[in-house]
């Protein structure tokens, strides 16, 4: 069975793994955390508009047929958006840059 690997930030948890389509995909998961519903949702819409703008570009920039998933990890709920689309943005930096061609 093959495995992903996982990078941790403050806030997210960033899974990936080589894709066994020939394109890249970002999948999303946040849990309630005993949040509201409406929180929820505001972090899901931030992570989906991170990973189509920031995520999927440079994976297909970089010819690298990743499947990425981010789990929001209890502080995500607290983190604004700019902290949340630095973050990912490394991880993914650092995904491309160690991409075997």
């Amino acid at each position: 069975m093959l495995r992903g690997k996982r990078k941790r930030t403050p806030h997210l948890d960033v899974f990936f793994i080589a894709s066994p389509v020939s394109f890249a995909r970002f999948g999303v998961v946040v849990p309630k955390h005993r949040h509201r519903i409406v929180d929820r949702n505001l972090l899901k819409r931030r992570l989906r508009e991170i990973g189509r703008t920031e995520v999927l570009p440079a994976l297909r920039g970089a010819g690298a047929p990743l499947d990425v998933l981010v789990r929001a990890r209890r502080e995500a709920y607290a983190a604004e958006f700019g902290q949340l689309r630095e973050e990912i943005r490394k991880v993914v930096q650092g995904l491309c840059s160690n991409e075997p061609s």
